[in-house]
C-alpha cells in the first residue's frame, strides 16, 4: 500500500486486534490507547516553506490542536520567536499563509477542518508567500 488509507488503517486495526477501533484500549495491546497506535504508524508531515530549499518534518500528534502547530511552527521558522500565545496561524509567520496538502494533493488552508480531521488528511504543510514578489525592473506605470 503506497498512500495512507483511513479506512484501511481501520479495517487493519480490527483484523489485528479483533476490536473496533473505537475503543479505549485495544485488545491484545493493553494500555496502548488508539492515538499512540496511530501515531506510531502514521509518519510527521513535511513542512515546506517556500523559498527555502531544506524542508522540516512534523509530527502532528505530538500536538493536540492547531494553536500548538502554530506555536511549533513559529518557532521553527521564526527568529527570537519568544514566548508568546497570542498568535494564531493567520498571524504565526507575517507574511505567509499555512496551507496543507491532502491524501488528493488538493491545497488547503490549514484550519478548515477540526483538528482530528486535519491529523488525519494532511500529507505535507505549505508555507506560502502572501504577495508574490514583484518583477525586477517593473515600476507599475504603463
Amino acid at each position: 500500500m503506497n498512500s495512507f488509507d483511513p479506512q484501511g488503517q481501520e479495517d487493519l486495526l480490527k483484523q489485528i486486534t479483533g476490536a473496533p477501533s473505537t475503543s479505549s484500549s485495544l485488545a491484545g495491546f493493553p494500555g496502548l490507547e488508539d492515538d499512540d497506535l496511530v501515531a506510531t504508524v502514521v509518519p510527521a508531515v513535511t513542512v515546506v516553506l517556500e523559498g527555502r530549499s531544506i524542508c522540516q518534518r512534523i509530527s502532528l500528534h505530538n500536538h493536540g490542536s492547531y494553536q500548538s502547530l502554530a506555536k511549533a511552527l513559529r518557532e521553527m521558522f521564526v527568529e527570537n520567536a519568544g514566548d508568546s500565545d497570542d498568535f494564531d496561524l493567520s498571524n504565526v509567520i507575517p507574511g505567509y499563509l499555512i496551507a496543507y496538502e491532502d491524501m488528493e494533493n488538493d491545497l488547503l488552508l490549514v484550519g478548515d477542518l477540526s483538528w482530528k480531521d486535519f491529523v488525519r488528511v494532511a500529507k505535507r504543510i505549505r508555507i506560502i508567500p502572501t504577495k508574490a514578489n514583484s518583477r525586477k525592473g517593473s515600476t507599475g506605470t504603463a
